[in-house]
């Protein structure tokens, strides 16, 4: 059993590893990667939800902190032979305060490590030690350094931030928590080392790192620390003035200027850019077409947040007329921009305009199929906008299923997210019978009161 555990631990090391290994992401391989994220993942929360005691615990923290033996050991004033005794359940951890030293080591609360249910519902989420050491990677400026940075391989970070990628379209964030860090540093790194040749490759990984953070903080509320990851994501593309570098940066600088309430600026913004690469989008539909479409779907959502229901419209009409100039050998740059992904983002305008009944309507005309084909990110978030629109209008037992979908497809999402967590207690004070069962399951394991 105890060899079963240590394959079980090192299965997201190892999915690390093999992304490295790719040597090509296409299709076949991009399939082959978010199947992997979410082994990875699941195996990794296995230790948390099912241990027996509070040493395996502790190493499942250890493990995910990137805490060596002899690093943790020092941390808590104990030696190897101590932790390992500890991790193997030969020692029990019975007095509170050596209790309280490990759990605050490793960043998370006793109950983390002695309770059961605590120990799932802390496992699952991005912690605030994550957050912080996003922040802290985000204060690291490589190139002040006296020291020699050595050789970073761009290939290497390439595919490691494409393993990332996909572990944030299946909505496992604690995954990209986890490694985010490290790529950042990784790819600060390497521009500064890298060739003339690798140079806009690098750039690209680097701003792709940034864009992560960005989006990551904003999923949690971090809105302060995630609009200084999209400015620098915004001032390392214009380093180096890559068109398809400035449009993901505008595109994460858009949402953190609207998650600041600077609205009209973040519309201003993409716009701009739309301009910008207006023509170059024509030379080169193929890489830049979908990016280009992003932009108006994300002016339609920042117009839609401040009631500006035509300018939503046009912003929409826009991104539309981009959908339908998309090919199948054009580049989607894990956007899944396409006719779906704008169909379902007119009705996350409709829900931000408070027009429920039309946001619901609108939505009937959507082909499920083709939202299944979507990301497990994607899907849920339309899911919890579905969600909200059925709240809205009064319709909370079709708001507690769609809800109970959305947790089927990217647990994360829901149990996790404020957002989401906003969507159960309203759902709780407005529920009874079976609806309300529902609920108060799916809120305990978000633990998530009314």
């Amino acid at each position: 059993m105890l060899a079963i555990r240590r394959h079980l631990v090192l299965l997201p090391f190892r999915a690390s590893l093999f992304a490295e290994r790719q040597p090509t992401l296409g299709t076949a391989e991009r399939h082959t990667l978010y199947k992997m994220c979410d082994f990875a993942r699941s195996k990794l929360a296995v230790m948390a939800e099912a241990t027996p005691h509070v040493g395996s615990r502790v190493r499942y923290w250890r493990l995910r902190r990137n805490l060596g033996r002899k690093q943790f050991a020092d941390m808590v004033g104990r030696s190897t032979s101590w932790l390992d005794k500890v991790e193997k359940g030969e020692r029990e951890l019975t007095r509170l305060p050596l209790l309280e030293r490990v759990a605050d080591a490793l960043g998370v609360d006793p109950a983390a490590l002695t309770d059961s249910i605590q120990a799932a519902r802390t496992a699952q989420c991005v912690d605030a030690a994550e957050v912080q050491a996003i922040r802290s990677a985000l204060g690291r400026y490589p190139g002040l350094s006296a020291r020699d940075s050595g050789r970073v391989g761009v290939v290497g970070i390439q595919r490691q931030a494409a393993y990332l990628d996909q572990a944030w379209l299946s909505s496992h964030f604690a995954v990209v928590a986890r490694h985010l860090p490290q790529l950042m540093d990784d790819a600060q790194r390497a521009v500064l080392v890298t060739t003339a040749a690798e140079q806009v490759a690098a750039y690209r990984v680097l701003v792709t790192t940034y864009r992560l953070a960005s989006s990551m903080l904003l999923k949690f509320e971090a809105n302060d620390v995630a609009w200084l990851a999209a400015d620098r994501a915004m001032h390392t593309a214009l380093r180096i003035d890559d068109t398809w570098s400035l449009a993901r940066a505008t595109r994460s600088v858009a949402r953190a200027m609207t998650s600041t309430g600077q609205r009209d600026e973040a519309i201003a913004t993409s716009l701009d850019m739309a301009d910008r690469m207006h023509d170059e989008t024509n030379r080169n539909e193929q890489e830049l077409l979908s990016l280009y479409g992003m932009l108006y779907l994300s002016a339609s959502i920042t117009a839609a947040g401040q009631d500006d229901a035509r300018l939503a419209r046009d912003m929409h009409d826009e991104a539309m007329a981009a959908a339908l100039r998309l090919q199948p050998h054009h580049r989607t740059h894990q956007t899944f921009f396409g006719l779906t992904n704008v169909l379902i983002h007119r009705v996350s305008a409709l829900v931000r305009l408070h027009e429920a009944g039309r946001a619901l309507e609108f939505a009937a005309t959507i082909d499920p199929a083709t939202v299944a084909a979507l990301s497990a990110e994607r899907q849920a978030n339309y899911l919890l906008d579905l969600t909200e629109a059925n709240t809205q209008a009064g319709r909370y037992r079709e708001a507690v299923r769609l809800l109970g979908r959305a947790e089927l497809v990217a647990p994360e999402e829901v149990r996790c997210r404020p957002l989401a967590h906003g969507l159960l207690r309203s759902l709780l004070h407005n529920t009874t019978g079976e609806p309300a069962r529902m609920v108060k399951r799916m809120a305990d394991r978000a633990g998530v009161t009314a």
